[in-house]
């Protein structure tokens, strides 16, 4: 695991000096006054490790005299809450959007149908930003040295600069290098992907699911169970017509053109028609995966790390 996450959460300060001292928080008490967070009773492993981290860097800023807010992690069941987890959500996700392919071209003001899924809290983070624009070009130096941004080197799996993340990093995961908690990681999904996959119960379920598809007409490249739940979303997405998506750029690096509303229409209209199938073909299949999924989460397949 690497502490590069936890960068987007840290308000990270560009370097600039222009005179005046580091203060305090300034009296900035707006930011959340590095407050602990709970810990959910249920949290998975991993998940807790992230609460902790979140809180030690929030303790250890507090005590470079600066404030940082630390930054709930999200739950992977949230994620997927109205991606399959919750049938009913689900449903009523893909019953106007699909698999949110076209929607964003039909429904450009919905941000549902921009972002496609669920709205995120995002006021912890949205604190730490406003507290670190709030600070001076000397104040946000001296907060990029407390916090131990990494530069370039660090990123790319150097050592990490002596500050709170990296002391944060310590003092929950301990003396066990990034390269080594990674191999865990890897270890950890690798044994839990082939348990997932090894479910006779699970198997016999995403065979009756590959068996629904086909008769939709909808090809079946996948039968594991870590993939097959997002497999026809996945074929739909690499199958897009060109100009559902305004970042692409063509050859020459000019922005391609996106297609219009009135092209989107009807290929929404298909994509919705595609994604009810797939949700109604893995409803059971779907109902049984979750659960074991969460309790023994995987990544790669649609999984969480």
């Amino acid at each position: 695991m690497s502490l590069l996450p936890l960068l987007t959460a840290c308000g990270t300060a560009s370097d600039s000096a222009d005179g005046g001292k580091p203060s305090a928080g300034g009296g900035k008490s707006s930011a959340g006054s590095s407050e602990q967070l709970d810990v959910p009773a249920d949290a998975s492993a991993s998940l807790k490790e992230q609460y902790l981290t979140q809180n030690a860097i929030a303790a250890c800023m507090k005590k470079q005299g600066f404030i940082y807010t630390p930054v709930a992690p999200v739950d992977p069941v949230d994620s997927w809450t109205d991606d399959g987890l919750d049938y009913k959500l689900t449903k009523k996700y893909r019953q106007k959007y699909g698999f949110g392919i076209y929607a964003k071209i039909v429904y450009p003001n919905d941000p549902q149908a921009q972002g496609g899924g669920m709205p995120l809290d995002d006021a912890a983070d949205t604190a730490n930003g406003k507290y670190v624009a709030s600070l001076t070009s000397a104040q946000k130096t001296a907060y990029d040295k407390a916090m131990g941004v990494p530069g370039q080197e660090a990123k790319a799996g150097g050592e990490w600069p002596d500050g709170c993340l990296k002391s944060a990093r310590k003092e929950v995961y301990g003396t066990t290098s990034s390269q080594e908690i990674g191999a865990q990681t890897t270890a950890r999904n690798k044994a839990n992907g082939q348990a997932l996959n090894g479910d006779p119960k699970l198997v016999a379920l995403a065979q009756s699911y590959a068996s629904c598809l086909k008769g939709h007409g909808i090809p079946v490249t996948t039968t594991q169970p870590t993939d097959i739940h997002e497999m026809v979303k996945f074929h739909a997405l690499r199958s897009a017509a060109p100009g559902t998506d305004a970042s692409v750029v063509n050859p020459d690096g000019t922005p391609m053109e996106t297609m219009s509303k009135d092209e989107a229409l009807p290929l929404l209209t298909r994509d919705i028609e595609l994604a009810m199938q797939d949700l109604e073909c893995g409803r059971e299949f779907r109902a049984a995966y979750f659960p074991k999924f969460f309790k023994a989460p995987t990544s790669g397949g649609g999984g969480v790390g």
